[in-house]
Parts: C-alpha cells; sequence; structure tokens
C-alpha cells in the first residue's frame, strides 16, 4: 500500500534534528506494523498536490498549528481536495489538523474549544467498535496538542470515541474515513521537547501538568494497527 501524505505544517526547527518532520513520524508509526508501506509527501501548505487522485492507494492528512478557520491560502484548496476525496470516496486518515479539516470541509465546524489546551497524555472512551477495530475494548490513550477541537461532525459521522475534554475524538465519515484529534505518530520525548518549547503558550501549569501525564500508557502501537485495518478495508 503507498500513502500520500498531505504535510500541512513544518516541526519546529529546534526539534527536526532529533526527531524527523511529520511525515517521517508517520512513516515509523506505521511501518513499525507493516514493513511495506510506501510513503509519498506531498507540501499541500505549499500548493503541492498529486496530479492523479489515484498514484498513492490512500491518504493521510497531518497535523498544524494553523487553525482551518485561519485566513491562509493553502487551506480552501485543501477543503475542496478534501471534498474531491470524499466524493471519490478515497480511503483518508486524519490527524488533530486533519480530522478537525475534514470535519470542517464536509458540513461540520470546527473552533477553538472553551476548554482550553490539551497536552501531555489524554484517555477515550470507545463508543463503538467496528469491524476493522478487532477485539472490543473500553478505552485507550494517545499524547495531544491542541486548542481547536471539532464541535459539530460533518452529517453521516460515526462517533467511535470520545472524552468529557473531547466529545468528538475518533470519527468515522462513511467507509472511507477514519479522524482522529490525538496525535498516534508523537512519541512521549517529542511530546515533551514540544512542551517545553511552547510554555509560554500553554503556561507553566499546563505544561507541568502534561509533563506528569506522561508516566501514563499510551497505545499508538493499537491505534496504528487500527488505522491501517481501516485503510486496508477500505481500499
Amino acid at each position: 500500500m503507498k500513502i500520500g501524505v498531505l504535510k500541512t505544517d513544518d516541526v519546529r526547527p529546534q526539534l527536526v534534528g532529533e526527531f524527523g518532520e511529520y511525515p517521517e513520524m508517520f512513516a515509523d508509526l506505521l511501518r513499525s506494523e507493516d514493513p511495506s508501506l510506501e510513503f509519498q509527501t506531498y507540501e499541500v501548505q505549499r500548493g503541492e498536490y498529486p496530479q492523479d487522485l489515484d498514484e498513492v492507494d490512500a491518504y493521510l492528512i497531518t497535523g498544524s498549528k494553523t487553525g482551518v478557520y485561519d485566513d491562509q491560502p493553502w487551506i480552501p484548496p485543501l477543503m475542496t481536495f478534501v471534498q474531491e476525496l470524499h466524493e471519490r470516496k478515497k480511503p483518508t486518515l486524519g490527524i488533530c489538523f486533519g480530522h478537525q479539516l475534514i470535519a470542517h470541509a464536509l458540513g461540520g465546524e470546527t473552533r477553538k474549544s472553551e476548554k482550553g489546551w490539551g497536552v501531555g497524555v489524554h484517555s477515550y472512551e470507545i463508543q463503538e467498535t467496528p469491524a476493522w477495530m478487532g477485539e472490543p475494548q473500553e478505552s485507550f490513550s494517545l499524547l495531544v496538542s491542541h486548542q481547536d477541537q471539532v464541535v459539530t461532525p460533518a452529517p453521516g459521522t460515526k462517533v467511535i470515541a470520545s472524552s468529557d475534554f473531547c466529545p468528538y475524538a475518533l470519527l468515522q465519515v462513511g467507509e472511507h474515513m477514519l479522524t482522529m484529534q490525538a496525535h498516534p505518530e508523537f512519541t512521549k520525548p517529542y511530546s515533551k521537547s514540544l512542551m517545553e518549547l511552547r510554555k509560554e503558550v500553554f503556561g507553566a501549569d499546563m505544561v507541568e501538568k502534561g509533563k506528569e501525564s506522561l508516566q501514563n500508557d499510551i497505545h499508538t502501537s493499537a491505534v496504528a494497527r487500527w488505522m491501517l485495518a481501516f485503510l486496508k478495508s477500505a481500499v
């Protein structure tokens, strides 16, 4: 399977040397479950798109520090592209910003949450277990870094997992789009470094709580398996 990564942000320059860019993080995550995967990066924030929608088997939209509602010239073309992916029922994953943008582009709404920033490890309750998820389980935990949230899912969306902080945490649109607010590609060292780098934005107390939460387990392998099982079921 070849996955096209729609790259919507750059890793902070201070962190690239140690952690790489987002497409590399996703490749490391997903190849840990399937080493045969191929990846193609498209710098959509710089106007780069595939010549043919079918030159890859599936797409993944990364996270971004940009809000989906921000006045950035590259966002409307990406929303149009998402609408085309949806119309063609192309298998697609959306992560954080990608999760928010898919909802926004397909008739939902994303905005800054009144609950403020979420950082560190967050846990989610599973509301239903689709076939691609395999064995039923009650919850999972992942790393997060977000203030924006989906507040209204797109029409026809299933809520797969949620929390009190983030009611629309894991969403499925039709049989071809799976989106999540959390970051399965993040590692704990990257999350810690990002929190420290953005302390003035998050606030010292939030960073301290976020760093304390890193003692909790995260379920990146399970979520990577879900992501791949979903894509393979949709291809």
